[in-house]
């Protein structure tokens, strides 16, 4: 039987020693990761909220997280019961699949090792501007020919349970990512916008009209889709406005999401935040066994 690897807060396979070269830390000394980011990256995250085409992984990395994927999708997979969420399918829309689950760095030793990932760790340091700590974990998977959407939302609309808004989404893709396919879609600048009420996650593409202003659908017309080559990361500002549309090839469209907030983020709410988990008082930080510190 799986165990359940939140109780460990390091490495436990081989995963990382498949890094790419050029982003490794020097391993003989104990100085911090190096910046992978360069200033001209940091001032266009400034200026648009994202960055995107970031090498993370590398192409054994890639193999190696599709196999564990490959497992999980089964819903009678070793470790079911380890979840935080697990959707079998979340699309509306009976005739369309949109895989998505939460918590698989408890159930497989690459999904857990990623999030010491020294390259993704070392660009959320740079991005949040301090130590990074663990939120939480998503896999999405939009199978061939019939892959559901992901609506327009923007990511802290769902986290408003913890504060202050000091945290980054990165989405890593393990297959070639396009339009065709349903690749990521941001809507540039849109991360100086303020909340915006929840529109569904898995729905109707257009629902968020109903929460824009003239102004602001006049931009939401002129999305940016990210391309992005298997292993290649992009991370977003919690206010970005993002969405993907479905998957029209003869090949799925996987990707690993990795949310994390600066260390010293707090809980604000008295509920759990998120299922399975004990709650933390309003007002004291994230940690413990769910909530590891990565940097």
């Amino acid at each position: 039987m799986t165990s359940d690897l939140s109780l460990q807060h390091q490495p436990v396979s081989d995963f990382l020693l498949a890094v790419p070269e050029s982003t490794t830390a020097d391993e003989s000394t104990d100085s911090p990761l190096p910046d992978i980011l360069s200033a001209e990256q940091l001032q266009f995250f400034e200026e648009n909220g994202y960055v995107a085409g970031v090498r993370i992984l590398s192409g054994q990395q890639v193999s190696w997280l599709r196999d564990e994927l490959a497992e999980l999708v089964r819903p009678e997979h070793d470790g079911s019961g380890l979840w935080h969420e697990y959707h079998s399918n979340e699309s509306t829309d009976p005739s369309t699949v949109l895989f998505h689950a939460l918590g698989a760095w408890r159930t497989r030793p690459g999904l857990h090792d990623l999030l010491w990932h020294p390259n993704f760790v070392a660009a959320a340091r740079q991005l949040l501007g301090g130590p990074v700590r663990f939120w939480h974990d998503q896999l999405f998977c939009k199978p061939a020919r019939h892959g559901g959407v992901v609506a327009w939302h923007q990511d802290y609309s769902y986290w408003r349970r913890t504060q202050p808004m000091a945290h980054l989404t990165c989405w890593i893709g393990l297959d070639e990512s396009t339009r065709d396919n349903g690749c990521l879609q941001y809507v540039p600048g849109s991360h100086r916008w303020d909340l915006l009420p929840i529109t569904g996650l898995a729905g109707d593409m257009e629902a968020i009209r109903d929460v824009l202003s003239d102004a602001q659908w006049d931009r939401f017309q002129r999305p940016v889709a990210i391309e992005l080559q298997p292993g290649e990361a992009a991370f977003h500002h919690p206010l970005l406005i993002h969405g993907s549309y479905e998957n029209r090839t003869d090949g799925p469209r996987r990707a690993v999401v990795l949310n994390v907030v600066r260390d010293g983020v707090c809980s604000a709410s008295d509920e759990p935040l998120m299922q399975g988990i004990p709650p933390i008082p309003p007002g004291q930080p994230l940690s413990g066994r769910f909530f590891p510190l990565l940097s």
